[in-house]
């Protein structure tokens, strides 16, 4: 049923554009959503006058749409007619216009897989008919191909369980379904469905559960997008970092412990052990893939019993999902724990944590190292991509490392948000977690965000580092802690005698040596010998 609906709505000429830009057709949103071209108004998560943005204006021209009204369990509702969703989706729509941003596409496209996988599991054991299995399985994977973003507009903060996404999904799936079969969209929200119909909960969610299918789809979206993404992103930064270790293995500069001068070492070593930091991140972060494969809720159902479900459902799910994505996914070895807690992802997003820290200690040397270039440490030359400042010509900042702070910030900040959201009490109540959409979104982000500054590292920093030679030779010379390698020959109290008085009298250990003759000058040269106190000697 068509209605042509009157919505106050700003529509001034002034007003217009400036609702087209704040909040209406953006063509792509900040999360990189597509969305179809819906009536702004009505596809908006805040399309009540009352959640407007208060900047807009006070509406004085009206703007006609066109709505169908659909019916669920709780009576009609107004749904607009261009929409692929149902009155379920239209309902959360109204009821959290709160972050006006979508669940991330990721876990729109992993639902597209699950309910595919779904289908096909349903479809073998015999529960749901080859001619509807067919159909769901289209349309899903066209969900999980980002055809339909736009259609997915319900809010990150709704309701704890994802139920309001998980029915999207359906409604969305069910009624892609339909059109394909011959019907109309919205055939089965009718208060007399046509036989024959692909209904959103009898068939797409057909043995499932909103408390399986949002934590299911949380897995299958974190785990595509370690594996996709950061993985490959760490591994690129591990290979960059142990080729400069490599080239410059033959260059000593000088060692720094508590921001204090300290013995020699070599730029490779210092590179190496940055090298080494990548590729324990890359590890940390096939760990916290593993976390997320082996512990695939699906089949729980309500409260982990498994009410309405084949026995062998989750078993083949998971089959279908592995398969399909290229990766192993298994059930979970208990479902109550599964579904109750989200262990797995704190345990997950901690191996995150622990990745931007160390990405903070590389990136915050080499910004140190490159300090300068007149009055800094200046051992290291960044390469120059953009003017650093609006008042000081010619002034070049470590803009990139600056980044990676930022990054380690967020990712730190989603960690507590991850780790709450997972606390008893807070989001694991009883027999369900009830945080799961804001934890997802935490942990996508900080997987996107330490997967692409990772490739900007490289690409942006590494690709055009260079050691200055001279500095380094400068700064090794002048150091007072050259003179550990005497310590052997002429004991520790009498180095530190040495050491003290060439800093008061300015000069260099060597020097100081030479004019005491404290040892003959091959015998100095051997011990004095930077690159000689860099390896280990017995």
């Amino acid at each position: 049923m068509l209605l042509k609906r009157i919505r106050l709505v700003p529509l001034t000429p002034a007003g217009s554009n400036q609702y087209d830009e704040e909040c209406g057709d953006k063509g792509e949103s900040e999360r990189g959503r597509n969305f179809s071209p819906l009536p702004p108004i009505l596809h908006s998560p805040f399309h009540n006058q009352h959640f407007l943005p208060p900047s807009l204006p006070p509406p004085t021209e009206f703007l006609m749409t066109d709505t169908r009204i659909e019916h669920d369990t709780m009576g009609e509702m107004e749904v607009p007619a261009s929409a692929l969703y149902g009155a379920s989706t239209a309902r959360a729509v109204e009821n959290f216009p709160i972050a006006r941003e979508p669940v991330p596409a990721s876990v729109i496209h992993a639902f597209g897989h699950l309910k595919d996988a779904c289908a096909q599991a349903n479809e073998k054991l015999g529960k749901l008919d080859p001619r509807r299995a067919a159909a769901i399985r289209n349309a899903s994977q066209q969900v999980a191909d980002g055809q339909h973003d736009g259609q997915f507009p319900v809010d990150i903060y709704q309701t704890g369980s994802g139920t309001s996404t998980n029915m999207n999904a359906n409604e969305v799936i069910a009624n892609l379904a339909n059109v394909a079969l011959g019907y109309a969209v919205g055939a089965t929200s009718q208060k007399q469905s046509q036989e024959g119909t692909v209904h959103p909960n009898d068939h797409v969610n057909m043995g499932q559960s909103s408390n399986d299918t949002f934590p299911t789809a949380m897995h299958i979206a974190g785990a595509l997008a370690l594996s996709e993404k950061l993985i490959p992103a760490l591994t690129k930064l591990a290979a960059a970092l142990e080729g400069k270790s490599k080239a410059w293995d033959g260059l000593v500069k000088i060692g720094r412990t508590h921001l204090m001068d300290a013995t020699p070492i070599r730029v490779g070593q210092v590179f190496s052990g940055y090298a080494a930091q990548a590729k324990y991140a890359s590890t940390r972060a096939g760990r916290a893939l593993a976390h997320l494969l082996e512990n695939m809720p699906i089949g729980g159902t309500a409260v982990g019993t498994g009410i309405n479900t084949h026995p062998q459902f989750a078993e083949n799910v998971c089959g279908v999902l592995s398969t399909k994505l290229g990766i192993e996914f298994q059930e979970a070895g208990n479902h109550q724990e599964a579904q109750a807690a989200k262990d797995s992802f704190v345990a997950a997003h901690g191996n995150l944590k622990t990745i931007a820290v160390s990405m903070s200690k590389i990136a915050n040397d080499i910004r140190h190292l490159g300090s300068g270039p007149r009055c800094g440490l200046f051992e290291l030359m960044l390469p120059a991509i953009q003017p650093g400042s609006s008042i000081m010509p010619g002034k070049i900042n470590p803009v990139i490392c600056e980044s990676v702070m930022q990054v380690a910030c967020r990712v730190i900040g989603n960690d507590s948000v991850v780790t709450a959201a997972g606390l008893g009490g807070i989001g694991s109540l009883f027999e369900l977690n009830i945080a799961m959409p804001v934890m997802i979104d935490a942990f996508l982000e900080s997987v996107k965000l330490l997967a692409n500054v990772a490739d900007l590292f490289v690409d942006k920093l590494l690709d055009g580092l260079e050691v200055n030679e001279s500095r380094c030779h400068e700064l090794l010379d002048q150091s007072l802690m050259t003179v550990t390698s005497l310590a052997p020959i002429l004991g520790y109290e009498k180095s530190a005698a040495v050491a003290k008085e060439a800093l008061r009298e300015n000069k260099t250990i060597r020097q100081l040596c030479l004019e005491q003759k404290i040892l003959p000058v091959e015998a100095l040269d051997r011990a004095l010998d930077p690159m000689q106190m860099t390896e280990p000697k017995a």
